[in-house]
């Protein structure tokens, strides 16, 4: 699975995947400089690591390269998280704990997704003796006391 993007190169994806569309170093290095000061030559780097690690493709355009995404932020984020969860001894406390640290507005967009993707699963992935329900409410009790 995926390793975490590093500072820079999250910030050259997060381009490539607001921008969605092929892409230049010279672009890039323009939207990056708004913000920090950096070489043209530090962007064309990450970019090419960001290729030789399969983040990105590029396709040849002139004298440069034009650079896509291979897959979305969120397929980025999802993979991030199963990764740590599956790093866990004991995942249903890993979850339980995650669902603790989220806003009312992250629980909502939990169930909206549950929401989705509940119908599409085959029969025999449903939880026995309806746990699935009590999973959700489980999420929903295990809000801190903090009111976050």
């Amino acid at each position: 699975m995926p390793r975490q993007l590093g500072e820079l190169e999250d910030a050259v994806m997060t381009r490539v995947w607001q921008w969605n569309r092929p892409v230049t170093v010279r672009e890039v290095l323009e939207d990056l400089q708004q913000e920090r000061s950096i070489a043209y030559t530090t962007v064309m780097t990450v970019m090419d690591n960001l290729h030789q690690k399969g983040w990105v493709r590029r396709e040849v355009d002139g004298r440069a390269y034009r650079y896509t995404a291979v897959s979305t932020r969120a397929a980025y984020s999802a993979a991030l998280m199963n990764e740590a969860w599956s790093r866990s001894d004991n995942p249903a406390a890993a979850l339980v704990a995650f669902f603790g640290m989220m806003s009312a507005e992250q629980r909502e967009a939990l169930r909206d997704a549950m929401r989705i993707v509940l119908p599409t699963l085959p029969e025999d992935a449903e939880a026995p003796d309806g746990e699935a329900g009590e999973a959700g409410e489980a999420a929903d009790e295990a809000e801190p006391e903090s009111g976050r």
